[in-house]
């Protein structure tokens, strides 16, 4: 593992990856997506490994690159589309219409 990514392991919280990259962001798009920009930005790292020789201003760079691309994944888009997550994933087709929830409402109220 390069370097630079294990000095990455002692932050917990997305602001401190996007401060530590210098990566400007809006506050209320982070709040929503935390662990989505997280978790999309070690995909990312996942598909294009950052080489553990690697210069520390190139993986730096190249960290910032996948980072930013993570957040604006979120920018122009929400985590039930980007579909992140496995839970995301698993709803692809499904939906429950407003009138099967009244229904299902009504037969607990009834039961109940």
């Amino acid at each position: 593992m390069h370097p630079l990514l294990q000095s990455l392991e002692r932050f917990s919280a997305a602001e401190e990856f996007l401060d530590f990259f210098g990566i400007a962001y809006r506050p209320e798009v982070v709040h929503v997506n935390r662990l989505h920009i997280l978790k999309r930005f070690n995909q990312y790292l996942a598909r294009t490994p950052i080489p553990e020789d690697l210069d520390e201003t190139a993986a730096w760079n190249a960290c910032k690159e996948h980072l930013t691309r993570a957040y604006q994944d979120f920018v122009t888009s929400n985590a039930a589309q980007e579909k992140v997550f496995k839970v995301f994933q698993e709803q692809e087709g499904k939906s429950i219409s407003l009138e099967s929830l009244k229904t299902s409402l009504a037969t607990r109220k009834r039961s109940g």
